[in-house]
């Protein structure tokens, strides 16, 4: 009896496998993004030992399959590993998706090259060494390692960063993806940027990047804090700086903690003190410098959606050089003519007048959502709160009462739908919304030099990019935005007069007040800016990339509205309400080498700009507080070419040497004379030896040549009082060329984990140079600064 029912039990079991183990799975892997075939990924069935590789059409299949539920592991060299739960009932199939565009969540960042913003414009990426070596200066002291970035400078800590000969409005900063409001209304308003809260820092030069902004005729600096990972994990990050010149340092230190499920908080916090700087022989006399900033940012980021919050605060007071501080027309010219200060105190960590203040708020909120095989959407408001007091040596009640007092908030939407549903085709749309209300104190109880206005942007733009084979990439972009201010203003009737306003804006007035009027300009902009360029891959190592854009600038409220003495420049600025927006036509070309021997880029331009919008020494005037320069506002036609290039060259395995020049010509077209503020030729040099077997260390020599600029605007000829007949004012007359040397060493040690402290040593101004550089605001006054030793401790934990 028991071997029949052995029998029947193995009759049974043969019957049941013959029915239910005879079941195929069809299966495809695809893009999330664009449903493209994904091959070679492998997939495995969980606890059966069943194993296959995807083909090239992304589909696979398991045959000889039991009915009933299994688990499978699907993975792919590019992709986040995958399970999938499915129920085999006789024929089956199933599509699965990957998400094989990692770079969207920017991990690839971390361990490899960094993603570029455009494919076509000249674009360059500072290291996050350069930026850690940085760490004691300002933002545009640390673009200055990029050829072509030069620095407009009022003494040694404010500093307006120069893109391809253009400053100013022209540049647009985007900080974690907010466009900084806070720099365009003089050559001594520095972006309130705290360079060590961010660890990517990119510049685009040119408007292709019409994303950002269809205004940023000289370019786009973008920066933004290092992507975090999905992992659970506690990390952070302290820098000391200590500096020789000026007897001071900074310190910086983040904190980070990050969760697999992709949520994260972060925390930074930085601090700097500087004392008067020094030039090689003398004190540079209230230079000195207090910076603080403080940023926290928690948010979430899975691939399907995300969110992020962030607020960041950074407050600055800043040292305006005595000796700059001219009080009629006869010290700038006994200050030009004499070529040494007029004030020269004991070195001081004091701030006295004159100097500005000024703290800036930024908050952001973000969400983005992904579509299956359509898309990924992003909403974002951000808010900022500017500022900024600016402190004149003034007598009496009002000896410490701010002589310029501005509130500026800014309160901005934006929204963008990026297409990628189709392979080698990316598609973005978007639009953006802004409200700007500018707040000019009028408890100074002086003539306001910027009045209260509201503004009112609309933007709508669109870009794509097209891959024609693996070797083409096309670009191209297209942008409408459309800008209103309104802004109530009183003008002194002699002023009015003087500047024919009376016969061309008669309309806006809306109280005669006798010796001033009260007017209301309201100014629309319509502008429109295109971008089109390819990029070729030439082989795996050259690339060549070509681009054209179109782009218009409306002016600024500075260049509109001036009327008075601006302070902390010392100089009286007249706006002008007849100007109209700049048009820029910009063709650039680059041809690029990337290889681990020999690297160079070699890339051209030429900007021919209708309108132009620049501020130029015009005369002096006579106040109750004495004489001063009068610097104004002017439209008209002007040409920039030039040309920047970079070669690198590997030795040996431990020997590097780098090349850098830069020249930019530019040309008032209509008078055919050259534009005031143009940068001189510069050439870098530098050698590095590197040994990691030496706990990573590295010494390096750098040496910068800054010719002569030929090229500058005529002087012009003022009145002085002392000597009661013109005299010419040298003020455009440029300093003699320089040389500088420079050396950094650094090695790296292990205190817990490997190589987690780095100690640098470098020296800037070696060889203690006198120097003046000709785009430095001061000048005029005092020489640059000496000599300047730092050490750097950098630990990470």
């Amino acid at each position: 009896m028991k071997n029949y029912l052995y029998v029947f039990a193995i009759l049974c079991s043969t019957i049941i496998y013959a029915q239910d183990c005879n079941s195929i799975l069809l299966g495809e892997i695809v893009d999330f993004h664009d449903n493209s075939p994904l091959s070679g990924a492998t997939i495995n069935i969980t606890g059966k030992g069943f194993s296959t590789v995807s083909q090239q059409n992304g589909k696979f299949s398991f045959k000889e399959l039991c009915d009933g539920v299994i688990e499978l592991e699907i993975s792919h060299p590019e992709c986040t590993t995958k399970f999938v739960t499915l129920t085999i009932t006789g024929a089956t199939y199933s599509e699965i998706r990957l998400e094989h565009h990692l770079e969207e969540l920017k991990e690839v960042k971390v361990v490899g090259d960094v993603p570029k913003n455009t494919n076509s414009a000249q674009e360059n990426i500072l290291s996050v060494k350069d930026i850690e070596r940085s760490s004691g200066n300002s933002l545009g002291d640390a673009l200055k390692k990029i050829a072509g970035v030069s620095t407009l400078n009022t003494g040694g800590n404010i500093v307006k960063p120069v893109i391809q000969g253009l400053n100013g409005s022209r540049i647009l900063i985007l900080n974690n993806n907010v466009r900084m409001q806070d720099m365009e209304w003089g050559e001594e308003h520095a972006p309130n940027v705290d360079v060590n809260a961010n660890q990517n820092i990119s510049v685009i030069k040119g408007a292709a990047a019409i994303e950002y902004g269809g205004d940023a005729i000289a370019g786009v600096i973008v920066l933004e804090p290092l992507p975090i990972i999905r992992t659970d994990s506690l990390f952070g990050k302290s820098q000391l700086n200590l500096a020789s010149n000026g007897r001071g340092g900074n310190i910086t230190s983040s904190l980070t903690k990050s969760y697999k499920s992709g949520l994260y908080i972060k925390g930074q916090g930085s601090f700097k003190r500087l004392g008067d700087l020094e030039a090689p022989d003398y004190i540079l006399s209230n230079t000195g410098i207090k910076e603080s900033g403080v940023s926290l940012s928690i948010g979430k980021r899975d691939f399907i959606q995300g969110w992020e919050g962030y607020y960041s605060y950074f407050n600055s007071e800043i040292g305006i050089l005595r000796a700059s501080h001219i009080g009629n027309i006869d010290d700038l010219i006994t200050a030009i003519n004499s070529k040494a200060p007029s004030v020269v105190n004991d070195f001081t960590y004091d701030i006295s007048q004159p100097y500005q203040e000024v703290s800036h708020h930024l908050g952001k909120l973000n969400y983005y959502r992904r579509f299956e095989g359509f898309g990924k959407w992003t909403l974002q408001y951000d808010f900022q709160k500017n500022r900024r007091f600016e402190y004149d040596i003034r007598v009496g009640d009002d000896a410490d009462k701010a002589s310029l007092d501005l509130d500026l908030t800014t309160h901005s939407v934006l929204t963008n739908i990026k297409f990628d549903a189709k392979q080698g085709l990316d598609l973005k749309v978007g639009a953006l919304g802004r409200f700007q209300t500018n707040f000019a104190n009028p408890d100074t109880g002086v003539r306001r030099l910027i009045p209260d206005y509201d503004k009112f942007d609309f933007g709508l733009y669109s870009i794509g990019s097209y891959e024609l084979d693996t070797d083409w990439t096309l670009d191209a972009g297209l942008r409408y935005d459309f800008s209103r201010i309104d802004s109530k203003k009183f003008y002194r009737t002699s002023r009015w007069e003087e500047r024919g306003y009376d016969v061309d804006f008669a309309d806006i007035i809306l109280e005669d007040l006798g010796t001033q009027l009260l007017t209301n300009p309201v100014f629309d902009y319509h502008n429109v800016s295109g971008t089109l360029g390819f990029h070729y891959e030439i082989n795996g190592k050259d690339h060549l990339r070509f681009n054209y854009a179109l782009s218009q600038r409306a002016p600024n409220p500075s260049e509109l509205f001036s009327d008075g003495l601006h302070h902390s420049a010392a100089r009286i600025e007249l706006g002008d309400l007849r100007m109209n927006s700049e048009t820029s036509s910009k063709f650039s070309a680059s041809l690029e080498r990337n290889s681990n021997k020999l690297g160079y880029s070699v890339a051209p331009f030429v900007n021919s700009i209708r309108d132009f919008i620049l501020l130029e020494p015009t005369g002096v005037e006579f106040t109750i507080r004495g004489a001063f320069p009068v610097w104004s506002y002017r439209q008209t036609n002007a040409v920039l070419f030039g040309i920047d290039a970079s070669l690198y060259n590997n030795w040996t395995s431990n020997i590097r040497t780098d090349h850098k020049f830069a020249w930019v010509k530019g040309t008032d077209s209509e008078t055919d004379t050259p534009l005031i503020n143009i940068p001189a030729a510069n050439f870098t040099n530098s050698i590095t030896y590197t040994n990691t077997k030496w706990n990573n260390f590295l010494i390096s020599l750098e040496s910068q040549y800054v010719f002569e600029q030929s090229r500058y605007p005529e002087n012009i000829e003022v009145f002085s009082p002392q000597q009661q007949e013109n005299v010419l004012l040298e003020i455009n007359t440029p300093p003699e060329a320089y040389h500088l040397l420079a050396i950094n060493t650094e090695a790296s040690f292990t205190i817990k984990n490997k190589n987690d402290l780095t100690v640098g040593l470098s020296a800037t101004n070696l060889l203690n140079t006198n120097y003046r550089d000709f785009l430095n605001r001061q000048r005029y006054f005092v020489d640059d600064m000496g000599r300047n030793i730092s050490m750097r401790l950098i630990f990470n934990y």
